[in-house]
């Protein structure tokens, strides 16, 4: 499932998810809270200047090692995919994608034979071929590469060009969710061909915008770092030609000044309103606002290696101590007074659309708040009260060090309560905000942290190897947790082995009961992120944005239009 690292980073963050979410029942808050609607039945007008709003700025525009919103969303505008997503999940090649027409795939499910487009271009000039597009996928496979899209490709026996608009994939067994994986950018071989694949993620390329030759509609032409980025409309672009001009990527100190730039009118789009503004936004009749529930989940994750902690001493080993904290947590106070109702309790990953269709979810446990049920647990588990009130086992105080993001509102608060409720229970834990970047590369990938309040982005396709099974512990994996349980393991490995929806429903039914009991995570909610755009943005209906999307701010932002 995985595009690129799929934690929700600095904003919500990371693959293309989705279906919509407006057919998820009367437990979803699935309300468009805005005055006023950017549906327009106008004829389009060309040019103007979108600004979009960020609180990070990006690390590099590079495909193969893009971890983070702020570098996606950039993305976005300057490369087209091989397929996309359409607005309910399915993979689709659009006028816009790289790909003409569905592929080919053998009745085995082991090649798959793809068509591009022949008019394709770099933004050099250049055709876009087959040989980029084999290019890429050989060098994300490539473990020297270090790329965050090489466990795309673990199933990939062979690639090769037939033509120079034909690319035949080999895959060593059949994996089902290979064709969401083909939801990625292409990169320009014949820039890129010779430098090592060592050097790569060091290169100019994806960094430099005079050195970062593209095939998006848009060119990127400036980069003042902690400022802004710009992006050009490309005369010479192969596809439909966008109808706004310039597109100017802002980076602001934190999500409240993004907020009172879009009050004062700098600012067209901003993805990720805080709930904490959102009234004051929404008294605006300038601003649209689209609040839904989106295809993303946060939770509270265990570290289940005990060299994190003082004296090797992991207080989360138990399942019934993880229970415990599971019923502690007030989840539906979170949805209602964090999320202002825009989110749903969760029990497992498999919540709703995109992935709804395995119900999986209505297999899980579910964890009422409990905290006497917290306090009997914890009781049986052997912990003990000591004479601060802290809970202790073994002489060891259960205590530990939560790890979020800073200058993400929503966590800073949930970081709080979890503080709080934990806190009634005997359970000392002090939350702790760090910089996103420094988060990443110094706790995240390598699995160094106690515990931490992360999230996920849910792809079309159900698979949650890459954070749950024992094959991606760090620095490769998502699996930073270092949770390894062989039931999930076979269980994951078989699901993605047979193009079967109703087997595979049924294998990640029994992955949900495993892991809903298992817990090495406590599943919080799905939440969505309010997305504001100034009156002076418009779209024909078809093309709207879509709010269980991951990148669905931007959804075919290619026809949008200005005043």
């Amino acid at each position: 499932m995985k595009r690129v690292r799929k934690w929700l980073f600095p904003i919500a963050t990371l693959s293309v998810a989705g279906m919509l979410v407006a057919g998820c029942g009367s437990n979803t808050s699935s309300t468009n809270n805005s005055q006023n609607t950017s549906s327009s039945s106008q004829q389009p007008k060309d040019g103007g200047t979108l600004t979009v709003s960020t609180f990070s700025d990006i690390v590099t525009v590079n495909p193969l090692f893009i971890e983070d919103d702020s570098s996606g969303d950039a993305s976005q505008f300057i490369y087209a995919n091989i397929y996309d997503v359409d607005r309910n999940g399915n993979v689709v090649a659009q006028p816009w994608s790289l790909a003409d027409g569905a592929p080919q795939i053998s009745n085995n499910g082991l090649t798959y034979t793809i068509k591009l487009k022949p008019n394709a271009k770099w933004s050099d000039g250049q055709p876009v071929t087959a040989e980029d597009v084999v290019w890429t996928i050989q060098t994300a496979m490539n473990p020297d590469t270090g790329s965050v899209l090489m466990s795309n490709f673990d199933h990939v026996k062979d690639i090769k060009a037939l033509d120079d608009h034909t690319v035949q994939i080999d895959l060593k067994s059949v994996y089902a969710p290979f064709l969401v994986n083909l939801n990625i950018p292409a990169l320009p071989s014949h820039i890129l061909k010779n430098v090592p694949v060592k050097q790569l993620q060091k290169n100019a390329y994806g960094t430099d915008p005079s050195q970062t030759v593209t095939d998006g509609p848009w060119k990127w032409t400036k980069w003042v770092q902690k400022q802004y980025l710009q992006f050009d409309k490309d005369p010479n672009y192969w596809g439909p030609a966008p109808h706004i001009q310039t597109i100017v990527y802002k980076i602001y100190a934190d999500q409240n000044t993004e907020v009172q730039a879009l009050l004062k009118g700098d600012v067209d789009l901003d993805e990720a309103v805080p709930t904490t503004q959102l009234a004051a936004v929404q008294a605006r009749k300038n601003i649209t606002i689209i609040n839904q529930p989106g295809p993303q989940f946060e939770y509270l994750g265990f570290n289940f290696q005990a060299s994190n902690f003082p004296g090797n001493f992991d207080p989360f080993t138990s399942e019934k101590t993880r229970q415990a904290i599971a019923y502690a947590l007030d989840r539906d106070s979170m949805v209602k007074d964090i999320l202002k109702g825009v989110g749903n309790p969760i029990n497992s990953p498999f919540l709703l659309p995109p992935v709804g269709w395995t119900g999986a979810d209505d297999k899980a446990t579910h964890y009422d708040y409990d905290v006497n049920k917290a306090k009997q647990l914890l009781q049986e588990d052997g912990w003990t009260p000591g004479p601060d009130g802290i809970l202790q086992k073994d002489g060891h105080k259960f205590s530990f060090t939560l790890l979020y993001n800073t200058g993400n509102s929503r966590r800073e608060q949930v970081a709080a309560v979890i503080q709080q409720e934990l806190q009634a229970v005997g359970i000392q834990a002090t939350p702790k905000g760090m910089d996103f970047s420094s988060l990443v590369a110094n706790n995240l990938n390598p699995g160094k942290f106690q515990a931490v309040l992360m999230g996920q982005v849910l792809t079309p396709d159900p698979d949650v190897t890459q954070l749950f099974s024992s094959k991606d512990f760090p620095p490769n994996g998502e699996n930073m947790f270092w949770y390894k349980d062989s039931k999930v393991d076979d269980l994951l490995e078989k699901a993605v082995s047979t193009l079967d929806k109703t087997q595979r429903a049924q294998y990640y039914q029994q992955v949900a009961e495993e892991l809903s009991q298992n817990l090495p995570v406590v599943f919080l909610y799905q939440y969505g992120l309010p997305m504001a755009y100034s009156s002076r943005v418009h779209w024909a209906d078809a093309d709207k944005p879509e709010a269980s999307l991951q990148y669905g701010y931007f959804y075919h932002i290619q026809n949008w239009w200005l005043d």
